[in-house]
């Protein structure tokens, strides 16, 4: 299964750019394995429309273009189900065997996604309660689908 990275906001060059294209190179690298493999990553700058609903509604448009026809997406949300890591590598895997091709993470703007995105959204999750920037919400879910690789895999990497 292909797996793509849309994010709302574009990281400049900097540690963060680099940490997160780090855990996304080492999940490229080890992610066919285990039949997952890394589709591409999908950068819109944020929506500059007046009021927040309206921004919700052009970025999700966004995704909306960049998602291939019966793609599965996962959100990002703060308001979304909490998982382990191990809980996170299942998903992917029962996702992967589905038998759909593609799977397309979805990282929101600052005022959060569109309601039409959480009806069409196959999982939403959060990565905890406290909100994050976006630049460290690239880093965390790029890691979590190296350590998803790693569980899948039987690899050390992940010791619980």
């Amino acid at each position: 299964m292909r797996i793509g990275l849309f994010a709302v906001g574009r990281l400049k060059a900097g540690p963060e750019k680099d940490l997160a294209g780090r855990y996304l190179d080492r999940f490229a690298k080890a992610g066919p394995a285990v039949g997952l493999e890394l589709a591409r990553v999908v950068e819109t700058a944020e929506s500059r429309a007046v009021n927040a609903e309206t921004r919700k509604r052009e970025e999700a448009g966004q995704l909306e273009k960049a998602l291939a026809d019966g793609s599965l997406l996962v959100l990002l949300d703060e308001r979304g189900k909490a998982l382990d890591s191990e809980a996170f590598a299942r998903l992917l895997g029962t996702l992967r065997d589905s038998g759909k091709r593609d799977l397309m993470i979805a990282i929101g703007g600052a005022d959060g996604l569109d309601p039409a995105l959480h009806a069409r959204a196959d999982a939403v999750l959060n990565l905890g309660k406290m909100t994050w920037p976006h630049q460290l919400v690239r880093i965390l879910i790029a890691e979590q689908l190296y350590r998803a690789v790693t569980i899948l895999s039987g690899h050390p990497y992940h010791r619980a």
